[in-house]
């Protein structure tokens, strides 16, 4: 053991990050590297002070006992990482906006029906960035059934994207012409803070939900937006995971992936049609 290593609040070895990966990957598919085993200790170590737990070993032996499935939430939400913002990756919403959402009219022309997925929307930026791009490409959106499904393994993240309150900081990328739309600002005990518009939280449904498991969801979507969660799986787990996505795309659906991902040599049942744009294979 290093001297660093020595100077650690909590004994760390090579025995419990082995598990704590292995954990990992079967209940979330994500594949964790030797290079994220600081990550890993950092992350965990809330969850032992708050057990008053004072080593690894002993978590990774109450995660195996009786508690374990009920910390075993705590864990996950711990370990994943959620970093998004409005607007993330601009062109997605501007090609929706533009191109997909007119095309999107035509088809759907006689049952105004729209599904969207937003798969792995962490703190709700993203569902609440499609709900403003279809309220605003969509005039006549109120007479259509439009839905947005926003799901994410954290249960903690969803919650605050229910919630739609956010921090002053992250709607200042935000144009002030659609601020003074969509979003409300907070006074008193909530100074400093927004709340999203009624208009776009009635649009999206909030689930907790794990992309490795069952999906008790229903297609077809026209859209699923999975961006930056794919990069953290191994390649199997890749193909096994948008196998799965084609079966629950509409044959004229689109799938978005994040600005570091890409489908080559990874999936046969996509085609690329724009920057990190996919549809369907014919």
């Amino acid at each position: 053991m290093s001297a660093v290593a020595e100077k650690r609040e909590f004994i760390f070895t090579d025995q419990d990050f082995d598990y704590i990966r292995e954990l990992v990957y079967t209940q979330t598919g994500i594949d964790l590297s030797e290079g994220k085993r600081d990550l890993v200790y950092n992350r965990m170590t809330r969850r032992l002070r708050a057990l008053a737990i004072t080593s690894f070993s002993d978590y990774t032996r109450y995660l195996k006992g009786g508690n374990g499935e009920q910390e075993l939430s705590n864990f996950i939400n711990a370990i994943t990482t959620n970093l998004t913002s409005f607007y993330r990756e601009m062109h997605h919403f501007e090609y929706l906006g533009n191109e997909f959402v007119p095309e999107l009219m035509k088809l759907h022309a006689v049952d105004k029906r729209i599904r969207i997925w937003s798969a792995g929307c962490s703190t709700g930026e993203e569902p609440y960035s499609l709900a403003m791009t279809l309220r605003e490409a969509m005039p006549s959106i109120d007479s259509w059934d439009v839905k947005i499904l926003a799901t994410d393994l954290d249960s903690n993240v969803i919650e605050t994207g229910r919630a739609g309150v956010y921090s002053q900081e992250r709607v200042e990328g935000i144009s002030n012409d659609r601020l003074k739309r969509w979003f409300k600002k907070g006074s008193g005990e909530n100074a400093g803070k927004v709340k999203v518009h009624p208009d776009l939280q009635s649009m999206i449904s909030f689930r907790q939900l794990n992309l490795m498991k069952n999906w008790p969801v229903k297609g077809p979507f026209d859209l699923i937006m999975c961006r930056n969660v794919v990069i953290y799986f191994d390649k199997p787990t890749q193909t096994k995971l948008f196998s799965r996505f084609a079966n629950y795309l509409s044959n004229s659906g689109r799938l978005f992936v994040g600005h570091s991902e890409s489908l080559a040599k990874v999936s046969t049942d996509f085609e690329l049609i724009g920057k990190t744009v996919y549809k369907k294979s014919s």
